[in-house]
């Protein structure tokens, strides 16, 4: 199987392109234990292995770790955000039906959760604010 490309993702897995017979170069990450490909997966991983120009795995700055928990922490919030508050929030029927103390609560939730990343342990250690 041609491939190109090839670079380990981590001690165990390469990732790569493989011309497919119908779709040309398509990405493929090639496990040794994978078992449900139509190929010889092992052939080919042993083939990568073997090549000297396969890239050698890099593991990520602590900036990039850095960078990658922060994304997933945003994403957390923002989902909170988008289902759980901002329907609630943005809804006049349900926030004129709501006390003067239980409007500020979710006023105050809301920017507790747009200030999680102004925590000082803000990606790695964060303390979620309360649902009202």
């Amino acid at each position: 199987m041609e491939y190109r490309n090839a670079k380990y993702l981590d001690g165990a897995r390469i990732d790569c392109e493989i011309n497919h017979p119908t779709y040309g170069w398509i990405p493929f990450t090639c496990d040794p234990t994978d078992t449900g490909a139509v190929f010889d997966v092992i052939a080919l991983y042993d083939a990568m292995a073997a090549d000297p120009a396969t890239a050698s795995y890099v593991p990520p700055t602590q900036a990039e770790r850095d960078a990658a928990q922060a994304q997933i922490v945003r994403s957390t919030r923002d989902s909170i955000l988008a289902n759980e508050v901002d329907p609630i929030v943005s809804n006049p029927l349900r926030w004129g039906g709501m006390t003067a103390e239980k409007q500020a609560a979710w006023t105050a939730y809301r920017q507790a959760l747009l200030d999680v990343p102004q925590q000082s342990g803000f990606p790695h250690n964060v303390a979620w604010p309360t649902k009202p």
